[in-house]
C-alpha cells in the first residue's frame, strides 16, 4: 500500500503515491529480469560441483570418458547415459570389424 502526505493538494498527493508505486513497481520488474538472465547463466555455466566433471573409466577391455551430470541419472533421465554406453558399443564393434578386416 502506498500513499502520500508530503503536499497540502489531495490530487498532488494521489499523483506523488502513483509516481511511488510505479517506482517500485519497476524496480521489482528489473529485478525479476536480472535474477532471470543470472539463473540462465548459472544453469549454462554450471556448478563445478564433482557431479558435473568429466569422468573417466578403466575397464579391462577399454576406457570411458564422459562429462555425464551425475544428477540427471539418479533424478532417473538415462536417456543421456544410455546414448554413451550405444556410442561406445558401437566404438567396440568398429575396432572388432578394423581388426577382421
Amino acid at each position: 500500500m502506498i500513499f502520500c502526505t508530503e503536499e497540502r493538494s489531495q490530487l498532488q498527493n494521489k499523483e506523488r503515491a502513483m509516481e511511488i508505486l510505479r517506482s517500485k513497481l519497476y524496480d521489482l520488474e528489473v529485478q525479476k529480469q536480472m535474477q532471470e538472465v543470472t539463473d540462465l547463466r548459472r544453469s549454462q555455466v554450471g556448478t563445478g560441483d564433482r557431479s558435473e566433471r568429466i569422468r573417466t573409466y578403466n575397464f579391462p577391455q577399454g576406457r570411458l570418458t564422459h562429462n555425464l551430470n551425475v544428477w540427471t541419472v539418479i533424478d532417473g533421465d538415462l536417456d543421456e547415459l544410455i546414448h554413451l554406453l550405444i556410442e561406445y558399443d558401437q566404438k567396440l564393434k568398429l575396432e572388432k570389424l578394423a581388426e577382421v578386416g
